[in-house]
């Protein structure tokens, strides 16, 4: 797929929201400009409304994990951006963004070194999808993956400290690399965020 020469400005959370967004641009056929935020979810909400005003004249994707904020997707939308822009793109991921990773189980049971049928079916019904990671990779069969993602006893870290790295890794450059269309088969947040950014690729390609 050719990809479309606008750029889209991206705003995310952190390191492995970007990774992801990155892909999902790419996947839809869609350019990644400047990415913003990166500083945490209150950050980026704090600074939503002035991100929706400028895509009065440019293209966004805004991608957010839902956590424990609100009941749905839906309602977390509403109550943070009442009047989007055409071109924004306000993305929810249910409950978190692991939980899009987890939903292509087949890499990720490759990529960790784990039987398949470890991986949750329905990662959208995870409460803490980032949890859930770790503890798959808790039982990686791979020494160095393990020590990368698996918090130290002691350390009161929820994530070891290789975890953003190795995540990314599955993400963007590992032979067994995350597949967005095999994962929303089994994330309905996922398929929708596909959705949401096929319906932007067509916008941009009438401007």
């Amino acid at each position: 797929m050719t990809p479309v020469s606008v750029p889209v400005s991206v705003l995310v959370e952190g390191d492995i929201d970007e990774a992801v967004a990155r892909r999902l641009l790419h996947q839809a056929g869609l350019t990644c400009g400047t990415v913003y935020g990166k500083k945490g979810k209150r950050y980026l909400l704090d600074r939503l409304g002035k991100y929706n005003q400028a895509a009065r004249f440019s293209a966004w994707l805004v991608l957010v994990d839902l956590n424990r904020d609100a009941v749905c997707a839906p309602d977390f939308v509403r109550d943070n951006l009442t009047y989007p822009t055409p071109c924004i793109r306000f993305r929810v991921a249910v409950r978190g963004v692991e939980a899009w990773l987890l939903a292509d189980a087949e890499r990720l049971a490759s990529f960790l070194g784990v039987a398949r049928s470890g991986i949750p079916s329905n990662p959208d019904a995870q409460n803490d999808p980032k949890g859930a990671l770790v503890r798959i990779a808790r039982r990686s069969q791979r020494k160095q993956l393990r020590q990368d993602m698996v918090p130290r006893p002691g350390s009161g870290a929820a994530v070891g400290p290789g975890y953003t790295s190795r995540v990314k890794e599955f993400v963007t450059v590992s032979d067994h690399r995350w597949r967005p269309e095999v994962a929303a088969q089994h994330s309905d947040s996922l398929r929708r965020c596909i959705a949401s950014l096929e319906t932007l690729r067509a916008c941009l390609e009438g401007t």
